[in-house]
């Protein structure tokens, strides 16, 4: 660990910790019983030359499996000119097209709202301007692709690239928060949560914020919430603050998300045990549920502040996190609800399809190393007609968690109350007990263990479903035996589901690994690009994704580094189906530091928002790195102004003279 530890790399550790302890198989068990003893022995040679330099699924799966492309003149459906790979200090977009800033970091959000000074921060003003890192981004239209409404995740801070009076990343492991005061933390609690804005796209083909619009919203780590479905109300989540267990101030960490049919926002709590400190004893009732999520992850000193992110002073605070959050963006005044019922983990995402019987069907992943992909599915159809009725369709429902099979098979395990080992001889009395500790419930139920599990996106045109794996780097060779004989999965993988005859609700589904990502001139690493994937168009750490309205995917990275991949994070497209299968192209990379989100298009894909964070920080798997802070970032992106620090951003990427993207 080193003195400047970015918050990106503490989530990536937390991300990477492995808080689960079960003896589930992990998919590289079922990986390896699917390719049997003997593909995997034909890699043995190349896992010891490689050694710890490279993806070992990858390298599991090299000795048996080929690219599914025949044919050396495939021609992808994706039509645009790729870019290079690299990394420099600016952003880079395909020939053709122009990415324009459209907000960045501490720009006006709400009527009144001040400019951005940096020199002149403070908690009112924050809340009233645009957030920091910005994530997942959705677009809700209201005059078709020319108007509409975006929300946007702001996930968490950086406060050394804020704060001027900062001389570098503050945490308890470091210089325990010496230099953080009671205004810097409120700042940084008005710069999480969301927001709403009104873009237009004007006649010149721009994009640009409607100012003084009636949706603009900011949401905060303050805004009051309320708790909905079986823990609503439970008496584990009842604090001095709220002593019915059924509102909580503001959400955390919020990743990834996606937007239902009838217009709302779900929006997903991921890493939230990094805002809380103190220590339970061992006997405490809430000490091992707490042990299992990570709490305390002491990243952030607002516990020193504010009680509530003391465990020690409210023990319960933390089962009130770690939720879905629902949001009507059209009501500003609208309460935002945590639907209990899809359960509480790490959410990357919550990826939606309505299915064939009209139930809604919410694929989610659970971000941590050795975690799992789960679904929920409403008990109730999606009503078409009256959108109004689906106000709490997610509150009831069965929410199950996925055990991959050797034979390529898989099965969804219902987290049912009372329902196999889900009972009261297992610490579980009800429902609500089930969803406070859904990852300990699918640990007994014997749930697969997955490398990190981010985005999972459903593909309504072909019913396939996507899960991103990123990586998982901390397999250390103490771990390997001999049904997991790999360590150290550097780059991930994507592994394609199908429902079968397209029921999303049904009990099993099939599966196999549709792509293994690194770098595939490397032969060792195994990646398995099509081989008209060109040197700038492979990519590791596949992260966030989205399905566009031709049912294309694209692919936004998170980890990508000069050190490790000699290429910065980006969006790349990837053909899913025929000869092209496996082939990937550079769209658009992002400036030092960044990491790439959102992905979103408008519905006639004409414009292509995405959401570029944390710009500015070093290169965390470069030991020679320079601390990043507010006067030395990696790069001043996207203002390149003295004085103006890096500032997340989200980006309108359309097609110079119009047209549809990639087409």
């Amino acid at each position: 660990m080193t003195d400047h530890l970015s918050k990106s790399q503490a989530a990536e550790e937390s991300e990477n910790a492995g808080s689960n302890p079960s003896a589930n198989p992990t998919m590289g068990d079922i990986i390896a019983q699917r390719l049997g003893r003997r593909d995997l022995l034909k890699g043995a040679l190349a896992v010891t030359a490689l050694g710890m330099t490279a993806a070992p699924l990858a390298l599991a799966l090299a000795a048996s499996s080929q690219v599914a492309a025949q044919g050396s003149n495939t021609t992808p459906s994706f039509n645009f000119t790729e870019i290079e790979a690299g990394s420099d200090e600016r952003h880079h977009v395909a020939e053709g097209y122009d990415a324009d800033v459209l907000i960045r970091w501490g720009d006006p959000v709400l009527p009144g709202a001040r400019a951005f000074d940096p020199q002149a921060q403070n908690p009112a003003t924050q809340a009233r301007q645009f957030g920091y890192n910005n994530d997942y981004l959705g677009y809700l239209p209201l005059d078709g692709s020319r108007r509409g409404l975006l929300v946007v995740n702001h996930e968490y801070t950086n406060e050394e690239l804020m704060f001027p009076s900062l001389p570098g990343r503050q945490d308890l492991r470091t210089v325990r928060f010496k230099d953080m005061t009671r205004e810097l933390v409120d700042i940084e609690m008005m710069a999480h949560g969301g927001s709403v804005l009104e873009v237009a796209r004007g006649a010149d083909g721009k994009w640009s914020v409607v100012a003084g619009s009636p949706f603009a919203r900011r949401i905060t780590a303050e805004t009051e919430m309320e708790i909905t479905g079986p823990a609503a109300g439970h008496d584990r989540l009842k604090t001095s603050y709220d002593p019915a267990g059924r509102k909580v101030r503001g959400m955390l960490n919020n990743c990834a998300g996606a937007m239902t049919p009838w217009g709302t926002w779900l929006t997903c709590e991921e890493n939230v045990n990094g805002y809380f400190w103190g220590q339970l004893a061992d006997t405490h009732p809430e000490a091992r549920n707490y042990r299992r999520m990570g709490i305390p992850g002491n990243w952030y000193n607002w516990g020193q502040h504010h009680e509530r992110f003391d465990i020690v002073k409210e023990p319960n605070e933390a089962n009130r996190f770690g939720w879905v959050v629902e949001i009507d963006p059209r009501d500003p005044n609208s309460v935002p609800k945590k639907r209990t019922a899809m359960g509480r983990f790490k959410h990357e995402g919550a990826a939606n399809i309505v299915n064939r019987d009209g139930r809604f069907v919410v694929y989610q992943g659970d971000d941590e190393r050795f975690d799992y992909v789960y679904r929920f599915v409403t008990a109730a159809a999606v009503n078409t007609a009256t959108p109004a009725a689906n106000r709490d369709i997610l509150d009831a429902g069965t929410l199950s968690v996925a055990r991959y099979d050797a034979d390529g098979t898989g099965q969804w395990l219902p987290l049912v109350f009372g329902q196999g080992p889900l009972t009261p001889a297992n610490g579980f009395n009800s429902q609500a007990d089930v969803v406070i500790e859904c990852r300990r419930a699918a640990d007994l139920l014997g749930a697969t263990k997955m490398d990190r599990p981010e985005d999972v996106e459903a593909n309504p045109k072909t019913n396939k479903v996507y899960v991103m794996l990123t990586n998982n780097s901390r397999r250390t060779a103490a771990q390997v035996d001999a049904v997991n004989p790999r360590a150290e999965n550097r780059f991930g993988h994507i592994v394609e589901m199908t429902p079968p005859d397209g029921d999303h609700a049904a009990a099993t589904f099939r599966w196999e690994v549709m792509l293994r990502c690194g770098d595939p001139s490397i032969a060792a690493v195994g990646a398995t690009f099509n081989p008209n994937t060109s040197k700038d168009g492979w990519f590791g750490m596949p992260d966030n994704c989205a399905v566009d309205a031709a049912g294309r995917l694209w692919i936004a990275t998170d980890g990508n580094a000069p050190s490790k991949t000699g290429r910065a994070d980006g969006i790349w497209a990837l053909e899913t189906e025929g000869p092209a299968r496996g082939t990937s192209k550079l769209f658009y990379r992002v400036p030092n530091g960044a990491e790439m989100c959102g992905p979103e298009l408008t519905p006639d894909l004409e414009t292509f928002f995405v959401a570029v964070q944390h710009p500015g920080e070093p290169d965390e798997d470069d030991p020679n790195a320079k601390p990043a802070t507010f006067n030395t970032p990696s790069t001043r992106w996207p203002d390149f102004k003295d004085g103006m620090p890096p500032r997340p951003s989200v980006v309108a990427i359309t097609r110079r003279g119009g047209g549809k993207i990639a087409m």
